[in-house]
């Protein structure tokens, strides 16, 4: 090996010695995520069914149209529990979407209402809305325009 090989080796070694070891993670999911059943804002819409007014502002519709609507697009949204963890629920995907839609709060905000990860509710919300519009489309928006 000449001068310049041993250069070279000695700093590859350097580099690989000094790189940041990748960290592992110490949790798979925040606890506080872990608690939906808790905190989620499933259990303040339980509660807004008693004062139909707060509910229709809640979700920008009455709970009779809401559990329609919920009906039509739970075979599209619903997900199957795994053994790792509990799906969404078709009425917590339906009703974070409904807040999305009604107050334009960004995922990293609705996270801690829904108490879902944005990551979640990054593929949460299209799918939901690409099932309300599968499911309206026919009668409700026939002159809508879908831009793919």
């Amino acid at each position: 090996m000449d001068d310049d090989d041993v250069i070279a080796v000695l700093g590859l070694a350097l580099v690989l010695q000094n790189r940041k070891r990748k960290r592992d993670r110490t949790e798979w999911s925040k606890r506080w995520l872990l608690k939906r059943k808790q905190f989620s804002h499933v259990n303040l819409i339980n509660e807004l069914r008693f004062s139909p007014t707060d509910y229709e502002n809640y979700l920008r519709m009455d709970e009779k149209l809401y559990l329609k609507l919920l009906s039509l697009i739970t075979p599209l949204i619903q997900r199957q529990d795994t053994v790792m963890r509990k799906a969404i629920s078709a009425h917590e995907r339906l009703a974070v979407t409904l807040r999305f839609l009604a107050t334009g709060r960004t995922y990293e905000c609705l996270k801690y209402s829904a108490i879902i990860s944005p990551q979640a509710l990054g593929r949460i919300i299209p799918e939901t809305c690409d099932a309300i519009y599968e499911v309206l489309k026919e009668d409700y928006l026939q002159n809508w325009i879908q831009l793919d």
